[in-house]
């Protein structure tokens, strides 16, 4: 069953009014002075990675063809438009029969990009393609800041499974993404089961210290628990106090307990003090799983802790220090005329202040070097040089209007692993410094 097709109540019937007022009255006002219809390309790239990230990641592509499709005008829509006096009748009548009917190319969900690349690549009419601006900027700034957190902590992780748990760190909606985002970055579970309704994540979680306290005595609580989920629960020992925590753990579940969590204190110590006593105490095969407001930096200085797996929110769900990836959506080329067959002219803001752009329809390819890892990320406008014909990047999303490029959420999370594993070592670094591979434009 996909069940992404439930219509679950996460889901909106519109995306049409997650867009900006202006977008509508540029539309108007380019019905009326009859550029409308000339053949345009946006592109959606970052001037810039956030600063001290080395890569980033495209995540919420899934997401921005689901907006796409579901981006019409619908009665109460319309509706709303007209009583708010937003755009003229024409308009309305122009957007009550709305349908995106051009083509969408992009980097494929789970890759890595750098600053320049161009993420999202929509052709049609301008009025067609100016609408979709916020709506699909909302998405992969979100997304894919979230994913970037996410895939500095699986490095950091060393293959050591992560629970994305940040769902009461942040909007409601915001977190089905966010835990979708983390999965496609190298999380392994969530918390939420939101998300793993709409996207099949696999869920997990067991009990909170509120659980121990309505109880009269820890032992009791942990009893309960292990009478109702099994020997192979997880127990949480911080409550009142870990060793002894650990002692009664061990003596109700007996040497099969699954595994305990540790929710604050110094989690290194901790964690070698509760492995030497779970040991100690037959529970060799018992796990521990640590939490209490980690990060990449956090997760890294635990590596050669005894840790078995970790649980990140609120350091997650806002993208570790970045919640934004300042991706921009620009016009980069449109025809002279509303002729199907005018030439495409590029175009590009000429400002001072950091925000220029590059005109013209860009493909983007990465070089790697002799051992297949990559070197350079090259950007140009003409034709691709031959030997970098096998290595581009764009794919196809949407053609006419019809989206041909929906993936299974397993598929973009491996395609992020290959991705990551083909930068150069450097890339897994939590220290500041430049992107880990140059961008080049020919």
């Amino acid at each position: 069953m996909n069940t992404a097709d439930l219509g679950l109540p996460v889901d909106v019937p519109s995306t049409a009014l997650f867009t900006d007022h202006y977008e509508l009255t540029m539309l108007q006002a380019a019905l009326k002075g009859g550029t409308a219809d000339r053949r345009s390309v946006f592109e959606v790239f970052t001037r810039r990675l956030p600063e001290g990230r080395r890569y980033g990641v495209v995540a919420g592509t899934g997401r921005v063809l689901d907006a796409v499709e579901n981006f019409r005008f619908d009665a109460d829509v319309i509706g709303f438009l007209r009583e708010r006096n937003v755009v003229d009748e024409p308009t309305l009548e122009w957007l009550a029969s709305y349908r995106f009917g051009g083509d969408i190319w992009g980097y494929p969900e789970g890759e890595v990009y750098f600053a320049g690349s161009p993420l999202l690549r929509v052709e049609g009419s301008f009025a067609e393609c100016v609408l979709l601006e916020t709506v699909i900027l909302s998405i992969l700034n979100h997304d894919s800041a979230i994913a970037a957190a996410a895939s500095r902590m699986a490095s950091a992780a060393g293959g050591r499974p992560l629970i994305e748990m940040g769902a009461r760190r942040t909007h409601e909606l915001a977190a089905v993404a966010a835990s979708r985002a983390a999965y496609v970055g190298g999380f392994t579970t969530t918390s939420d089961l939101a998300a793993g309704f709409r996207y099949g994540i696999p869920t997990v979680g067991t009990s909170a210290h509120a659980f121990t306290l309505v109880h009269d005595t820890e032992r009791d609580a942990f009893r309960a628990q292990v009478d109702s989920l099994g020997r192979g629960t997880t127990l949480l020992v911080d409550t009142y106090d870990v060793a002894e925590a650990v002692r009664l753990a061990v003596e109700v579940a007996g040497p099969e307990l699954g595994a305990v969590r540790i929710d604050s204190g110094d989690l290194l110590l901790v964690a070698h003090r509760v492995r030497q006593q779970l040991d100690e105490l037959g529970a060799t095969k018992a796990r521990i799983i640590v939490t209490s407001d980690l990060d990449e930096y956090a997760i890294a200085s635990l590596a050669a802790a005894p840790v078995d797996a970790y649980g990140v929110g609120t350091q997650l769900v806002t993208g570790s220090g970045h919640p934004t990836c300042s991706m921009v959506y620009k016009i980069v080329a449109r025809a002279e005329s509303a002729d199907l067959k005018a030439p495409l002219l590029p175009v590009a803001k000429k400002s001072s202040g950091g925000k220029t752009s590059i005109g013209g329809r860009k493909w983007a390819a990465r070089r790697l070097d002799a051992h297949g890892v990559a070197e350079a990320e090259v950007i140009g406008t003409g034709a691709v040089p031959a030997e970098l014909v096998d290595s581009q990047l764009l794919v196809q999303l949407v053609k006419g209007g019809q989206v041909v490029a929906r993936e299974p959420l397993d598929v973009v999370r491996d395609r992020h692993a290959r991705a990551r594993a083909n930068l150069p070592l450097s890339a897994t670094q939590l220290s500041r410094g430049e992107a880990v591979i140059p961008t080049e434009y020919v």
